[in-house]
């Protein structure tokens, strides 16, 4: 069995019109919500076995308090600039690639195309979470989707069971 965590990135600033889209950080709520949701998955699991990261700032920013969550040793960590901005059909294909050792994989990428793969790969799974991912894919949403048999080359459109879809409004209780 594989398990896809698709996480967006948090919450990003847009108040500095200097920097170009690839720059922007993360806001005060983002950097809230990513520590947030970097100690559920820390604390709920799956850990991943690798993480695939693109390479904005706004993904590194959610990247780094998971990495501190986890805990040492850190799951190998690709940051790959094709990630950035990718279509769902482009994310589908990076980890159609992933070596068959691999069981775990946590993808941090950007709307619309983590979303549109999200609801793309969850054929089947809870209520209201289905429905909920396939609404919207706020910032800082984790889809858990889990494909049952075969290689990741056997990853294709409603192969997987949506496990959860955790937004950070969910466990913010501040």
């Amino acid at each position: 069995m594989k398990t896809v965590l698709l996480l967006r990135h948090a919450k990003s600033a847009w108040d500095n019109a200097a920097l170009s889209d690839h720059d922007r950080p993360l806001n005060r709520r983002g950097e809230r919500s990513a520590a947030v949701m970097a100690d559920h998955l820390a604390a709920e699991g799956p850990r991943p076995d690798l993480i695939l990261c693109s390479t904005a700032m706004r993904t590194r920013q959610t990247l780094a308090p998971l990495v501190k969550a986890l805990g040492l040793p850190a799951p190998p960590i690709s940051l790959e600039k094709e990630l950035y901005l990718a279509s769902e059909d482009a994310l589908l294909r990076r980890l159609q690639r992933l070596a068959d050792e691999v069981k775990t994989v946590l993808l941090i990428g950007h709307n619309d195309g983590i979303g549109q793969l999200a609801a793309m790969l969850a054929g089947h799974g809870p209520e209201p979470a289905l429905s909920e991912l396939r609404e919207k894919y706020p910032t800082g949403a984790l889809a858990t989707l889990r494909l049952p048999r075969g290689p990741w080359s056997a990853l294709a459109p409603e192969a997987c069971e949506l496990q959860s879809f955790v937004r950070p409004r969910d466990l913010d209780r501040s």
